[in-house]
C-alpha cells in the first residue's frame, strides 16, 4: 500500500471541530463515536462479523482476503463514493477506525486511488478516547463549585449562564429526574463521556456544575469527577413554591411539548408525550405509595384532558403536589444526610448566580498567582 499521511490523536482536532470520518461498523459507532464524527463504514455489521470469525479461525491475511471479497465491485464503489461526497463538503476531513490501523488505511488507499488524499488518526478512536477520558480525570483536579437547591430552582439554567459552567444534564440529554427523559434517544455512556470531555477542552480553570446523583438518566458521571463533586463547596438556590412550579411547568410540559411536536408532529407527539409523563409518574409508585399515586394519576389525566382543550396550566394540579410531596422531601432528606455540609452561599437565583461568578473570579485569580512548575 502507498504510504499515506498520519496525524496524531490531538484533542485540538475536536476543539477546532475538524470533520471526522469514522469507518468502523455501525454497531461500533452506536456504542460511541468521536464528537461530531460521521459514520461511513468500510464494512457493515454483518461483513465485520464474518471477517472477525475468519480472523479468529484462520488469521489476519485470510480475514483481509475475505474482506476484499465481501467489499468489492459495486459495494466498494458505493463506499468510496460516500467518502468522496463527504470530503467534497468537508475538504479538511480526517479518517479514523478503532486503532488507526487496517480499516482506516484501506479507506485512505481507496480514496487516494480515486484521487482524494486525506490523513488518518494515529491510534484511531482508541487513542482519542483515552485523551478525552484523561481530560475528564484532569478536570477532577480543577477548582469545582456545585449548585444545589430544590427541584424547580433552575439550577441548570444558572450553570448554563456561566462561561465556566459544565452542563452535565445537557451532556446526558436528561434532566436528571424521573420526568427528565429527553424525547430523543439518550447518548451511550461513551458518547456522554465524550461530550463531557469535549466541553472540558474549553474549560481550564474553575468549574461550576449542578448538584447531581452519579446517575443522570442512563449515564454515569466518571468516578474521579464524581468524587470531586462530592467534596466540592456548594451554593444553594432557594426560590418560593410558585416560582419553582412555573419553572417545572416550563421544563416538564412546555419545553417537552415543543420538542415532541417538532420531532413527531401534533398527533404522535402528543401521544408520546402523554405516555412519557404517565410512565414517569407510575415509576414513582414505591416512593409515593398506592393512594398518593392514584390521586396524582387522576389529576394528571384530568390535566391531559384540559391541555387538549387549550388549558396547559391545568398540569399544576399534579405538578404542585409532586413537588411538595415527593421532590422536596427527597432533597431535604439528602441535605440531612449531609448535615456537616456547609454552603458558601444560600439565596435566591440571582444572588447564587452572582456568588458563583464571584467564586469563579476569585479562584481564577488564585490560580493565576500560583507559581508555575519549572
Amino acid at each position: 500500500m502507498k504510504t499515506l499521511p498520519l496525524v496524531d490523536a490531538d484533542l485540538g482536532l475536536l476543539r477546532q471541530g475538524v470533520p471526522l470520518i469514522d469507518v468502523r461498523a455501525p454497531v461500533e459507532f452506536a456504542q460511541g463515536g468521536l464528537p461530531g464524527a460521521i459514520n461511513l463504514p468500510l464494512m457493515d455489521d454483518e461483513e465485520r462479523r464474518l471477517v472477525g470469525i475468519e480472523y479468529k479461525q484462520r488469521g489476519q491475511q485470510a480475514a483481509i482476503v475475505l474482506g476484499q471479497r465481501l467489499v468489492s465491485g459495486g459495494i466498494r464503489q458505493a463506499r468510496i463514493a460516500a467518502w468522496q461526497r463527504t470530503v467534497e463538503v468537508h475538504p479538511e476531513a480526517i479518517i479514523y477506525c478503532y486503532r488507526g490501523g487496517l480499516r482506516s488505511q484501506i479507506a485512505q488507499q481507496w480514496l487516494a486511488e480515486a484521487g482524494v488524499e486525506r490523513p488518518r488518526i494515529r491510534g484511531g478512536w482508541k487513542a482519542m478516547r483515552h485523551a478525552l477520558c484523561a481530560r475528564i480525570d484532569a478536570a477532577a483536579e480543577q477548582p469545582l463549585l456545585v449548585v444545589g437547591g430544590l427541584t424547580g430552582c433552575a439550577k441548570t439554567t444558572l450553570v448554563q449562564q456561566l462561561a465556566n459552567g459544565l452542563d452535565l444534564e445537557g451532556c446526558a440529554r436528561h434532566k436528571g429526574s424521573a420526568f427528565g427523559r429527553h424525547p430523543l434517544p439518550a447518548p451511550s455512556q461513551i458518547d456522554f463521556e465524550h461530550a463531557m470531555g469535549l466541553r472540558l477542552l474549553a474549560l481550564s480553570g474553575p468549574l461550576v456544575v449542578e448538584d447531581e446523583s452519579r446517575h443522570i438518566g442512563t449515564a454515569n458521571v466518571p468516578l474521579a469527577f464524581w468524587r470531586a463533586m462530592e467534596g466540592a463547596p456548594r451554593v444553594r438556590v432557594e426560590m418560593p413554591l410558585d416560582w419553582r412550579l412555573a419553572q417545572i411547568h416550563k421544563d416538564y410540559i412546555d419545553d417537552l411539548w415543543a420538542i415532541y411536536r417538532q420531532q413527531f408532529g401534533e398527533w404522535l407527539g402528543w401521544a408520546l408525550m402523554r405516555k412519557q409523563l404517565s410512565s414517569a409518574l407510575a415509576r414513582l409508585k414505591k416512593r409515593l405509595g398506592h393512594a398518593r399515586l392514584a390521586r396524582l394519576q387522576r389529576l394528571q389525566q384530568l390535566a391531559f384532558r384540559e391541555h387538549e382543550r387549550g388549558n396547559r396550566q391545568a398540569h399544576e394540579a399534579w405538578l404542585a403536589p409532586l413537588l411538595t410531596e415527593y421532590y422536596d422531601p427527597m432533597y431535604r432528606y439528602q441535605l440531612e444526610k449531609r448535615n456537616a455540609e456547609r454552603f458558601l452561599h444560600v439565596g435566591d437565583w440571582d444572588s447564587c448566580l452572582a456568588a458563583a461568578r464571584a467564586w469563579s473570579q476569585e479562584r481564577s485569580r488564585q490560580l493565576d498567582t500560583q507559581p508555575q512548575p519549572a
